[in-house]
């Protein structure tokens, strides 16, 4: 799409990148983050782990399948803005139910195109992430004024971001029973009780097209709400900012931990479960964002490609010692901690997303391990 309107992203080291508006005419501020899927890019936008960041799409051409509700992870994009090369507005898809552009105008999320996003990735592939300010371009006099307000930008831990994007009630949703890609046949009565720290739809999904019920509970849940559903076992959701934060839901992960039930924790829900066993998280320079991160499992040996989203991590050297917890996958491109596990109680983690969406498919056998654990 062309417009002669023009819009400024500009980042707190005093960059600025001089686009093209779409979405909703407003004004946004955040961190701004890149993802190097090819594809996806509405899932992108309606996964709550984004929520308080801007996010640059690193393929150029994007937009030019339009949108469908049945492809939404959230009742909501999340992103604060959307940041492209190009926003393809004449989309051709049979699914499609309207454009990348009417969807987040709908919403109330801006986006900037018609950009170098190759140069603004390699910056903040060498910065790491910024906070930053798009606003409407009035020329370079107001940009002092836009870095200082990019400057001031408040920390994602001083957000409330799991609050906000957390269901405020308990959801329950049925089984839907084999198929998509989820192997045939393997069909298992039970009920997860899944904490939404920021869920993503398709982590319900992948439980129930397995034949389990799942209720999603919000974020405040405590051991008591937990016991009241007499779940077969647990999952800590994926969502946003920092885990040092969550001291409710840390507290609610030792407590799960104490009863010994089926526990699974899934990208921030891993980093809670660190929390909840003594180590420590910490802020990794280059978060990670996309489809394509290469993850070596540690028991097996065996590699896999995963789906990331996420600017924290489990400090490798605070995992407690003699405490039945042990590192079973690091990341091949920088070493972090990838998973948790312990050796005698039904417990793991993950931190990629075995859900994809967007992302590869080949990780949904984390959710055969969790369920096996509940039927032993």
């Amino acid at each position: 799409m062309t417009t002669t309107d023009q819009s400024v992203l500009v980042l707190e080291d005093g960059s600025h990148f001089v686009g093209h508006p779409f979405g909703a005419p407003v004004t946004a501020a955040g961190e701004v983050v890149f993802n190097t899927s090819m594809t996806g890019y509405q899932e992108i936008c309606s996964d709550p782990s984004y929520h308080g960041q801007m996010v640059v799409l690193t393929y150029p051409l994007i937009g030019n399948y339009g949108v469908a509700a049945l492809d939404d992870q959230s009742r909501r994009p999340w992103v604060a803005a959307l940041i492209v090369r190009e926003c393809y507005d004449d989309f051709s898809n049979w699914q499609a139910e309207g454009s990348l552009h009417a969807y987040l105008g709908a919403h109330g999320v801006p986006g900037l195109a018609g950009i170098d996003t190759r140069a603004l990735t390699r910056r903040l592939r060498t910065k790491g992430t910024m906070r930053a300010v798009l606003a409407r371009w009035e020329g370079a006099a107001a940009l002092a004024d836009l870095v200082a307000r990019a400057r001031a930008v408040t920390a994602l831990s001083e957000q409330s971001l799991v609050a906000e994007a957390s269901l405020p009630a308990p959801v329950t949703l049925p089984p839907l029973g084999g198929g998509g890609d989820d192997p045939p046949g393997r069909l298992y009565p039970r009920r997860v009780a899944l904490v939404d720290c920021g869920l993503k739809q398709n982590i319900a999904n992948s439980l129930r097209r397995r034949g389990v019920e799942v209720v999603v509970l919000p974020y405040s849940a405590s051991i008591a709400d937990v016991r009241a559903l007499d779940p077969h076992g647990v999952v800590l959701s994926n969502g946003p900012g920092d885990p040092a934060v969550l001291e409710g839901v840390v507290r609610l992960a030792r407590d799960l931990l104490e009863a010994r039930r089926p526990l699974l924790g899934i990208c921030l829900g891993h980093q809670i479960l660190g929390q909840g066993i003594g180590a420590t998280t910490s802020r990794l320079k280059f978060g990670h964002h996309g489809g394509n991160h290469p993850v070596r499992d540690l028991t097996t040996g065996r590699a896999h490609i995963t789906s990331q989203n996420h600017e924290f991590q489990v400090d490798a050297a605070t995992v407690p010692a003699g405490s039945g917890f042990f590192i079973s996958h690091v990341n091949l491109n920088d070493g972090s901690v990838e998973g948790l596990a312990h050796r005698e109680w039904p417990v793991f983690s993950v931190q990629y997303h075995p859900e994809g969406a967007p992302g590869p498919q080949d990780n949904q056998y984390v959710f055969d391990r969790f369920i096996e654990m509940m039927i032993r």
